[in-house]
C-alpha cells in the first residue's frame, strides 16, 4: 500500500490558534490526506473527530511532550484513540532531559506499554542534538537499541538528519521497518528551512525508499517560514505533485 501525505500542524501554529477548523479546511483543500497534531486549541476529541471525518482527514499522530507523557498519559491516549490516531510521538527533549537517554528508557517503556494496550504505537521525533555522541553511539541510536521496535518507532526528520551530517537515505535503509512516519523538510545551502523543492535536499531519493523502508506517512513540516506558512505548505504540496503524486 502506498504511503500517504500528511502535514505536521506545528507549521501552521499561528493559523491554528486563530482559526483551528478553518485551517484544517485549508489543509484538506490543498490535498493533504492526514494531519499530525501539535495541540488541539481547546477542541474536544468528539468535535475534532467530527471535523476530521467531514474533511476526510486522518489523524496520524500527535506530538506529546514528556511532562504530559509523565503526568497525563491516560487522558492523552484516550484523546488520541477517540480521534482515531494510531501513533503518539515524543517530539523533543528539554535542555534538562538531553543526554539523559538512559534515564528516559524506563519512562518510554511505560508509555509504550500503555499505548500497546490500546492498540497504539509510541515513537520519538528527533532533532540534531540526539545524533551527538552518547555511550559509544548517539542518543537516538541508544534509544532505538534499548527499546524494541514494538516499543519505539523512529519518526525521522530529513532536515535534522542532514543538519547533523547524516544521510536520510542511509538512515532509512539502516532502520527499515521502524520508520512508518517521516518528516519531509527541505534545507537551503545556508542551513535554513525551506518549502520542499526550494532547497537542495534530494527529496526524490528519499521518497524512493518508501516501499523498502515501509513508510506509511510522509509528513510535511517547516519549522520556520519566510512568509505566510500556508503559502509554504501549498508550495510543498505542489512540489510533491511534480515528483510523487
Amino acid at each position: 500500500m502506498a504511503a500517504k501525505l500528511g502535514l505536521q500542524l506545528f507549521t501552521l501554529r499561528e493559523e491554528c490558534a486563530e482559526d483551528f477548523v478553518g485551517t484544517l479546511e485549508k489543509v484538506a483543500a490543498l490535498g493533504y490526506e492526514g494531519v499530525e497534531f501539535a495541540g488541539y486549541y481547546g477542541m474536544s476529541a468528539a468535535d475534532l473527530k467530527h471535523e476530521l471525518d467531514r474533511l476526510n482527514l486522518t489523524a496520524i499522530s500527535a506530538h506529546v511532550p514528556i511532562p504530559q507523557l509523565r503526568d497525563n498519559l491516560a487522558d492523552t491516549i484516550a484523546y488520541q484513540k477517540a480521534i482515531g490516531a494510531k501513533y503518539i510521538v515524543c517530539p523533543y527533549l528539554s535542555e534538562e532531559d538531553r543526554q539523559k537517554y538512559k534515564e528516559l528508557v524506563p519512562l518510554f517503556k511505560e508509555v509504550a506499554a500503555a499505548c500497546q494496550k490500546e492498540g497504539m504505537t509510541f515513537g520519538y521525533h528527533h532533532h540534531d542534538f540526539e545524533l551527538e555522541p552518547y555511550e559509544g553511539t548517539d542518543g537516538l541510536s541508544y534509544l532505538l537499541t534499548h527499546l524494541s521496535a514494538e516499543e519505539l518507532i523512529a519518526e525521522f526528520d530529513v532536515y535534522w538528519l542532514r543538519k547533523a551530517g547524516k544521510s536520510p537515505v542511509e538512515w532509512l535503509r539502516a532502520h527499515k521497518g521502524r520508520t512508518p512516519l517521516v518528516h519531509l523538510k527541505d534545507m537551503t545551502q545556508d542551513g535554513s528551512f525551506a518549502a520542499l523543492g526550494e532547497g537542495d535536499t534530494d527529496i526524490q531519493a528519499i521518497l524512493a525508499e518508501e516501499k523498502s523502508s515501509e513508510v506509511e506517512w510522509w509528513i510535511v513540516e517547516q519549522d520556520v517560514t519566510p512568509g505566510p506558512a500556508l503559502e509554504s505548505v501549498a508550495k510543498s504540496r505542489e512540489y510533491l505533485k511534480t515528483i510523487y503524486r
